[in-house]
Protein backbone atom coordinates (compact mmCIF):
# COMPACT_ATOMS: atom_id res chain seq x y z
CA UNK A 1 0.00 0.00 0.00
CA UNK A 2 1.26 3.44 -0.92
CA UNK A 3 2.04 5.86 1.90
CA UNK A 4 0.38 9.26 1.59
CA UNK A 5 2.96 12.04 2.00
CA UNK A 6 2.61 14.37 4.96
CA UNK A 7 0.67 17.48 3.99
CA UNK A 8 1.58 21.04 4.96
CA UNK A 9 -1.33 23.36 5.72
CA UNK A 10 -1.31 27.08 6.36
CA UNK A 11 -2.34 28.51 9.70
CA UNK A 12 -5.33 30.16 8.02
CA UNK A 13 -6.52 26.81 6.65
CA UNK A 14 -6.19 25.19 10.08
CA UNK A 15 -8.01 28.08 11.75
CA UNK A 16 -10.82 27.84 9.20
CA UNK A 17 -11.25 24.11 9.85
CA UNK A 18 -11.23 24.60 13.63
CA UNK A 19 -13.69 27.51 13.37
CA UNK A 20 -16.14 25.41 11.35
CA UNK A 21 -16.18 22.79 14.11
CA UNK A 22 -16.49 25.50 16.78
CA UNK A 23 -19.46 26.93 14.86
CA UNK A 24 -21.27 23.63 15.23
CA UNK A 25 -20.42 21.61 12.12
CA UNK A 26 -19.72 17.93 12.72
CA UNK A 27 -16.08 16.89 12.59
CA UNK A 28 -16.93 14.09 10.17
CA UNK A 29 -18.50 16.57 7.75
CA UNK A 30 -15.58 19.02 7.94
CA UNK A 31 -12.94 16.33 7.35
CA UNK A 32 -14.82 15.01 4.31
CA UNK A 33 -15.23 18.46 2.79
CA UNK A 34 -11.61 19.49 3.39
CA UNK A 35 -9.98 16.14 2.65
CA UNK A 36 -8.41 15.74 6.09
CA UNK A 37 -8.12 12.83 8.45
CA UNK A 38 -10.30 12.82 11.54
CA UNK A 39 -7.31 12.71 13.89
CA UNK A 40 -5.56 15.61 12.15
CA UNK A 41 -8.52 17.89 12.74
CA UNK A 42 -8.86 16.73 16.34
CA UNK A 43 -5.17 17.55 16.90
CA UNK A 44 -5.69 21.03 15.44
CA UNK A 45 -8.69 21.60 17.74
CA UNK A 46 -6.61 20.61 20.80
CA UNK A 47 -3.72 22.83 19.68
CA UNK A 48 -6.05 25.78 19.09
CA UNK A 49 -7.56 25.34 22.56
CA UNK A 50 -4.16 25.91 24.16
CA UNK A 51 -3.06 28.54 21.64
CA UNK A 52 -0.42 26.44 19.90
CA UNK A 53 -1.92 26.13 16.42
CA UNK A 54 0.93 26.68 13.96
CA UNK A 55 1.14 26.78 10.19
CA UNK A 56 3.33 25.05 7.67
CA UNK A 57 6.39 27.07 8.63
CA UNK A 58 8.44 28.70 5.90
CA UNK A 59 6.88 26.60 3.17
CA UNK A 60 4.12 28.53 1.42
CA UNK A 61 1.20 26.41 0.26
CA UNK A 62 -0.84 27.93 -2.53
CA UNK A 63 -4.60 27.43 -2.73
CA UNK A 64 -4.04 25.43 -5.91
CA UNK A 65 -1.64 23.08 -4.12
CA UNK A 66 -4.12 22.63 -1.28
CA UNK A 67 -6.91 21.85 -3.76
CA UNK A 68 -4.64 19.40 -5.57
CA UNK A 69 -3.86 17.69 -2.28
CA UNK A 70 -7.54 17.47 -1.38
CA UNK A 71 -8.39 16.05 -4.81
CA UNK A 72 -5.61 13.46 -4.60
CA UNK A 73 -6.94 12.31 -1.23
CA UNK A 74 -10.43 12.06 -2.72
CA UNK A 75 -9.15 10.02 -5.69
CA UNK A 76 -7.38 7.64 -3.30
CA UNK A 77 -10.56 7.24 -1.25
CA UNK A 78 -12.65 6.58 -4.37
CA UNK A 79 -10.16 3.99 -5.62
CA UNK A 80 -10.43 2.14 -2.30
CA UNK A 81 -14.23 2.26 -2.55
CA UNK A 82 -14.11 0.89 -6.11
CA UNK A 83 -11.90 -2.00 -5.00
CA UNK A 84 -14.39 -2.88 -2.26
CA UNK A 85 -17.30 -2.72 -4.71
CA UNK A 86 -15.47 -4.94 -7.23
CA UNK A 87 -14.74 -7.53 -4.53
CA UNK A 88 -18.35 -7.45 -3.37
CA UNK A 89 -19.63 -7.82 -6.94
CA UNK A 90 -17.35 -10.81 -7.50
CA UNK A 91 -18.53 -12.38 -4.25
CA UNK A 92 -22.23 -12.01 -5.08
CA UNK A 93 -21.88 -13.01 -8.75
Amino acid sequence: MKKIPKQAYTTEFKELAVKRVADGQAISLVVKELGLSDQTLRNWIKAAAVGELKGAGSKVVTPEAMELSRLRAEVARLKRENEIIKKAAAYFA
